[in-house]
């Protein structure tokens, strides 16, 4: 009996080890060889080359935040320069803004809060597709019904890109990050893209804040989009007070 449950043993090891040799490097790096295609398919459906190559793009335009039954009508400014950033919400409760000049981020955030670096999250990182250290996966089992891929920055932030399937453009994205020791989940749903300079830019969509116990909505319009505007490098850094 004893000799019957070695030599079953060795079988098993056997097996295992041929199954574990089978997974060449070529097949285990084709593992994702559907999403990689899916995203391709994402940038060309944005504008392809246009997309890859953009050096700037400026977005002006209203926003309106809900909390509850209390929405806040204000206004948005995102400026995106290579790694650069700069976002400015503008309302009459809480504005914030957030710079990230290439090295360093400084944030207005009250309670020395700082967001996550929004050219890792969501429509900016689209541009970054076939970069090194971008990695493209498959959506997690249970958002498979949905057609799409995962794309995560070197960081580690990721953001889950779900695509219409006819056009091929990206119709919402979701994303979970830590801030500041808190789990905050975002969503995106994008009601409309516009056309600039051969790039499809979102121009009308809706973003959920999920930060524990408080659910944000917040209503993003489009009034202004420039791609590869001139955008000077003073942007990138917060005024300080004389």
């Amino acid at each position: 009996m004893m000799k019957y449950c070695l030599i079953l043993a060795l079988v098993l090891i056997a097996t295992l080890n041929a199954a574990a040799q089978a997974q060449s490097p070529a097949a285990a790096a084709d593992r994702f060889a559907a999403e990689r295609e899916l995203a391709k398919l994402a940038v060309e459906a944005h504008g392809g080359d246009k997309v890859r190559n953009m050096r700037t793009l400026v977005i002006r335009g209203s926003v309106e935040v809900n909390t509850g039954n209390f929405p806040i009508a204000g206004t948005f400014v995102t400026i995106f320069s290579g790694e650069k950033y700069r976002i400015d919400i503008t309302n009459p409760f809480q504005p914030l803004t957030q710079v990230f000049d290439g090295k360093q981020t400084s944030s207005t955030v009250p309670g020395g809060f700082s967001l996550p670096p929004v050219n890792r999250l969501g429509f900016p990182m689209l541009p970054m597709i076939g970069q090194q250290g971008f990695i493209i996966t498959a959506l997690p089992e249970g958002k498979k019904k949905r057609v799409g891929f995962r794309l995560t920055s070197p960081e580690a932030f990721y953001t889950d890109f779900y695509l219409d399937p006819k056009t091929n453009q990206i119709k919402g994205y979701d994303s979970v990050y830590q801030m500041q020791g808190r789990s905050v989940t975002t969503s995106v749903e994008i009601d409309r893209l516009k056309m600039v300079e051969g790039v499809m830019v979102p121009e009308r969509y809706v973003q959920r804040f999920d930060i524990g116990t408080m659910t944000v909505y917040a209503n993003f319009r489009a009034r202004e989009i420039l791609v590869n505007s001139l955008v000077a490098d003073d942007v990138f850094a917060l005024a300080t007070a004389e």
